[in-house]
């Protein structure tokens, strides 16, 4: 008997309980519907509302960064109170918002404005969540299974993204932008319904869950983050390679749909295609571990995925352009499949129970808003310089972002022990 549960931990992984099924379906059923109306907005500013070039950049950018600096004071506020609620209340934020995109738009009175508005409303909610669901975790899993529980949350990322914008786009088609965004409210109600279905009892926070956030607290996560000799690069690390990455897109979008040619579902199919490599990744991430230690796991993770994004400054017309970008987001995506759970546990066991939410807030803030300031300048660097110029300069500088990786006794090799900050 004994021996076929052993057998059954190996095939499947541990089981992590009823609790965290709950969150990992609330996890995925909002995800595949962030990833089916993944362009919507857009698509919406330009096709009702009459946008142009900047103002949909603005959309994006401007959006992207304002919610993340209203998610800042949040991240105390949420630091003292029961995970669950926060998240139940995140989702409900989500769909409130996204709901009053068709609502506005049946009553013929939808503006940008209000398109900006709501994407600051649903960024600043996204990361709240993240941030409590990541203490949620720290709290209610041991140690040992964070890795197991980060990497099916990887999976499924990954998964909606195979999934998603294919339907998206035919929705789109078929029934306009507008549907899409109803798709993405419904998504994170039934989040909201399947978190309060999860049930259980969950501590009270130890203190100061009635007294108003002082000013240091603000800053707290981060400097927890740079004091910590493994979270420091880590942070560094992952900031600047996921913003060059985001701000190279853009350009590349341009690139693709506007000088060579390529059609909107090629286009698509160059960045889901890939997807499956990182599926395949976040379902190796822990067998390589156990193997090789998570030390030399992230550091080759996290250097392989740097060599690939110079390629995209090369595609041409064609087949063989297609190729080209699919060949290389396939290696950058199996690469960051591996990286990013490993990366996501390290990070949780050097974050002190106390501070959790804090230092996740602060971490996904500096993320959005880097990517949402690179993007920026990537755009006008690619008006000065030209698309492929661009593209190939953040490749380049991609290539220096390994040496940001915390290495020698920074990051221990198999884990933190009890005491070092993983939960009991």
């Amino acid at each position: 008997m004994r021996s076929g549960q052993r057998r059954r931990q190996r095939l499947g992984g541990p089981r992590l309980g009823r609790r965290f099924g709950w969150l990992w379906g609330a996890y995925g059923t909002s995800a595949l519907g962030t990833w089916l109306a993944f362009g919507a907005f857009p698509l919406i500013a330009v096709r009702v509302l009459h946008a142009g070039p900047a103002e949909v950049a603005a959309l994006s950018c401007v959006g992207s960064a304002a919610g993340a600096a209203m998610a800042v004071p949040l991240g105390p506020w949420v630091e003292f109170r029961r995970k669950r609620p926060v998240l139940i209340g995140a989702d409900l934020v989500r769909c409130a918002a996204l709901l009053t995109v068709p609502a506005a738009y049946v009553l013929g009175v939808l503006t940008l404005v209000q398109l900006l508005l709501v994407s600051v409303v649903v960024a600043a909610a996204d990361i709240t969540f993240r941030a409590a669901s990541g203490a949620w975790l720290k709290a209610s899993l041991p140690a040992e299974d964070l890795l197991v529980a980060n990497a099916r949350l990887e999976s499924t990322t990954w998964t909606t993204t195979i999934i998603g914008p294919p339907l998206g786009g035919a929705a789109i088609g078929l029934l306009g932008p507008v549907v899409t965004v109803v798709a993405d409210a419904v998504s994170h109600l039934l989040s909201a319904l399947g978190l309060y279905v999860m049930g259980g009892r969950e501590p009270r926070p130890g203190h100061r869950k009635d007294t108003p956030a002082r000013a240091g607290d603000l800053l707290d996560g981060w400097r927890h983050i740079l004091a910590d000799p493994a979270l420091r690069p880590l942070f560094l690390n992952t900031v600047l390679f996921n913003g060059l990455v985001t701000a190279a897109q853009p350009l590349l979008a341009v690139l693709m749909l506007g000088r060579l040619g390529f059609a909107p579902w090629q286009y698509g199919l160059a960045f889901a295609a890939p997807s499956i490599g990182g599926l395949l990744g976040s379902w190796l991430a822990r067998p390589l571990v156990t193997r090789f230690g998570r030390r030399r796991v992230l550091l080759t993770a996290g250097t392989l995925r740097a060599i690939w994004p110079v390629g995209l400054a090369f595609p041409g017309p064609g087949t063989g352009g297609l190729l080209l970008v699919i060949g290389v987001e396939l290696g950058l995506v199996l690469c960051c499949g591996v990286f990013n759970p490993v990366q996501a546990t390290c990070r949780l066991e050097r974050v002190p129970a106390d501070r959790a939410v804090r230092t996740l807030s602060a971490w996904a803030v500096t993320a959005r808003a880097s990517a949402a300031l690179l993007t920026a300048l990537w755009g006008a660097l690619g008006a000065l310089l030209g698309l492929r110029t661009a593209i190939g300069l953040a490749g380049v500088l991609l290539l220096a972002t390994p040496l940001l990786l915390p290495r020698g006794a920074a990051l221990p090799s198999r884990g933190m022990r009890i005491g070092q900050g993983t939960p009991q």
